[in-house]
């Protein structure tokens, strides 16, 4: 069963960065944050170099590349520039968002169906180099089918939408969102796709999608650095490994 394994935590670092950009400084340093997340029990890091460079910089991928000792998850833009940098660096792990400059934080999954010819022909040389490609997408039984077709190894389900709700109140919306996750990521489990989830996900929310069996990994950043303001950050990861574990077991 999907479920037998450990449940992965993925520390999103992007926001250490956005702290520092805010002052134009060298500090704080992500790197030194991504070191934190491994001995706080992070299994792997992601930071998404955006096309604006609005937090991640590409010296910080460098330093990440050279000095993680777990897995780094690149996330990325579909363009040719972010390709030839995932090709340099070869991270474990590349995932394919969606990207608007103007957009504050992603927005929503990808379009895989409508993109399918060149999402596959883009992914071909990153799979072919090692990585193994995931890609962000909304709860959508369509989207999912494209993503298998064009040959990701990964899903990603964007649980932003279901964080949203929860958060307005919107019960009985929410948990149809939860429910079409829950379907969504079993769907995609029988595709054999590997199933992670990530976006707007908070102690509050966490444990209803850490007790799907079929997914391996959850992707959490901007909660967790905002959270590291008053536990500090090993605590504030700790405590989320801590309901993770309890809502898979």
């Amino acid at each position: 069963m999907a479920g037998a394994g450990k449940l992965r935590l993925g520390v999103n670092i992007d926001h250490v960065a956005t702290v520092r950009n805010a002052r134009g400084s060298a500090y704080p340093d992500p790197v030194r944050a991504a070191k934190l997340a491994e001995e706080a029990g992070a299994d792997g890091i992601t930071a998404h170099l955006r096309e604006d460079r609005r937090h991640i910089s590409d010296a910080d991928i460098e330093a990440l590349a050279e000095e993680l000792t777990v897995p780094l998850n690149f996330e990325m833009a579909a363009t040719e520039e972010m390709q030839n940098i995932a090709l340099r660096h070869v991270p474990h792990a590349v995932c394919i968002v969606p990207e608007k400059r103007e957009e504050r934080t992603t927005e929503g999954g990808l379009e895989v169906a409508q993109d399918e010819n060149r999402l596959a022909h883009f992914i071909a040389p990153l799979r072919d180099a090692g990585c193994r490609v995931s890609i962000f997408i909304a709860a959508d039984r369509r989207q999912i089918e494209a993503a298998h077709r064009i040959g990701a190894a990964v899903i990603e389900l964007h649980t932003g939408a279901y964080c949203d709700l929860h958060a307005e109140g919107r019960i009985k919306e929410r948990d149809a969102e939860l429910e079409r996750l829950r379907e969504m990521s079993a769907f995609a489990h029988s595709l054999g796709l590997e199933v992670h989830a990530g976006h707007g996900l908070t102690y509050d929310t966490v444990a209803p999608i850490a007790a799907f069996p079929e997914i391996r990994e959850l992707n959490i950043g901007h909660f967790l650095i905002g959270e590291a303001i008053f536990r500090g950050l090993g605590p504030a990861i700790a405590e989320m490994r801590r309901i993770m574990d309890a809502a898979r077991a």
